[in-house]
């Protein structure tokens, strides 16, 4: 009977420090915008002061690079995306690269599709956060794009059409 017990209390502490470090989630479910067909999901999981970010879009160009980036505003009700407006730049600085110098919170990763046009999504941000506070994504949206972000064209990367929104809700 004792092993049992212990058994049971070894599993409850084990399940409790594997979900320690994990926080509030959000989540976005992209939609196609008008004439197009990518969709997809993306969440965002805190992790103490980084957050996870993992997801799968599908419909896109296969083999091929599209920009992906947090959008302003919370809303893809227009045909073309435009409605989230510019890129989520809560520091006012210029766009750029992701893991590269000064770049704005939402330029984020972009998306590598595979031949069956799917890309998966994993990585951990420092500046986003799901939590509330100027970075959070809570209330954003996210948009794919046709093209590849190039990383240095202001104010937005010359990624080209919008071709998926996604509203940011949390969970």
């Amino acid at each position: 009977m004792n092993k049992l017990i212990i058994a049971a209390a070894v599993a409850v502490l084990a399940a409790g420090c594997a979900s320690m470090g994990a926080g509030p989630k959000a989540q976005a479910q992209l939609q196609p915008t008008k004439g197009n067909t990518v969709t997809g999901t993306v969440t965002f999981e805190q992790h103490g002061n980084k957050t996870m970010v993992v997801g799968e879009v599908r419909g896109l160009k296969p083999n091929a690079e599209h920009g992906f980036h947090v959008h302003e505003k919370g809303d893809c009700s227009s045909g073309d995306g435009m409605s989230a407006g510019g890129h989520f730049n809560p520091k006012s600085t210029p766009h750029g690269k992701y893991d590269a110098g000064p770049h704005h919170a939402g330029d984020v990763p972009n998306l590598r599709a595979d031949a069956n046009g799917v890309a998966k999504i994993s990585w951990e941000d420092d500046e986003l956060t799901v939590t509330d506070g100027p970075n959070t994504v809570v209330g954003k949206a996210v948009i794919v794009h046709r093209d590849p972000d190039d990383y240095k064209t202001q104010p937005a990367g010359n990624s080209g059409p919008r071709v998926a929104c996604g509203v940011i809700v949390k969970l």
